[in-house]
């Protein structure tokens, strides 16, 4: 008889355990788990952080940290093999596509703020900017105040075209302000002379101008729309099971020393598709940050 309990008590411990572990996963690592494939959201422009090579492949800092994430997913998640899938996105989509379910993370250049955080969860924040414009030498504009009564242009959706838009009605500067699909089609604008400034994170500015077919027509201005602003890979708001598989690896990634020869991998080396070199060596900022990661939105927990 005790012998049937004992039986019978092992049959029912093991009929509960199976709903329990299969309870385990939430969320996008369930999905993950079931589907053996993870979607990344990359820019096609987002220079150095997410953008096409000559193989129209992404590239960049951000898509390597990602990447770094897709293999602490794939060890948490004890698979053998993990399908990457890659889903390009854009200013405007990106968050959308990434609240829907059509990407898993999004690996680009975007400032984590504390609006956004009420759709969306950033991980750790992986470079610090503050939103400036270029122009050209030749239209002598030297200070924010000089734009006034311009043409200028921003990328639509982004964090800069509404700070261009607030400092525009603060200043009364009547600026016609003309919202771009993209940053390639906003840096042409300047280039074209359809805008007399550009108005982004400086980083990608950098970029834009060293890729640019003649680099020493532009400047990038010392007066700044912002302070020092933290980017962030996104991954979808209530899912705190991924999340922190996303935090651990990226915090691992950052106090490890790996990050750093990621970064001069990107912005102190030349690099493709065209060898440009940033020159932007790591700021203290971002030193510090690195070494006590932060998910943080305050620009002032930066200093």
């Amino acid at each position: 008889m005790k012998h049937r309990q004992i039986i019978g008590c092992l049959l029912a411990g093991a009929l509960c355990a199976t709903p329990a572990m299969a309870q385990e996963l939430t969320g996008t690592l369930k999905n993950v788990k079931e589907t053996g494939a993870i979607t990344l959201g990359f820019r096609d422009s987002s220079i150095p952080f997410s953008y096409l090579d000559d193989n129209q492949k992404p590239v960049g800092y951000a898509m390597d940290i990602c990447y770094k994430i897709v293999d602490a997913v794939k060890k948490e998640l004890k698979l053998d093999k993990l399908e990457v899938k890659l889903n390009p996105v854009t200013s405007s989509t990106r968050i959308p596509l990434l609240a829907n379910g059509t990407i898993d993370l999004e690996c680009g250049s975007t400032t984590n703020n504390a609006e956004r955080q009420k759709q969306i969860s950033y991980t750790n924040t992986h470079f610090l900017t503050a939103s400036r414009y270029v122009t050209k030498k030749a239209s002598k504009i030297n200070a924010i105040d000089d734009l006034k009564g311009k043409s200028v242009v921003s990328t639509a959706g982004t964090t800069n075209i509404k700070q261009l838009t607030e400092a525009n009605a603060a200043r009364g500067l009547n600026i016609n302000i003309i919202p771009a699909k993209d940053h390639a089609e906003a840096f042409l604008m300047v280039e074209t002379d359809r805008a007399v400034a550009f108005v982004m994170d400086d980083i990608l500015l950098a970029s834009l101008v060293a890729g640019s077919k003649a680099p020493d027509d532009y400047t990038i201005s010392k007066d700044a729309f912002s302070k020092p602003e933290p980017y962030g890979i996104m991954l979808r708001k209530d899912d705190p099971a991924f999340k922190k598989v996303v935090d651990a690896a990226t915090s691992a990634l950052y106090t490890g020393g790996e990050a750093q020869k990621i970064y001069d991998k990107w912005f102190t080396q030349k690099i493709p598709p065209k060898g440009l070199n940033l020159n932007t060596p790591i700021s203290a900022e971002l030193k510090n940050e690195f070494a006590k990661p932060s998910d943080s939105p305050d620009p002032d927990s930066y200093k």
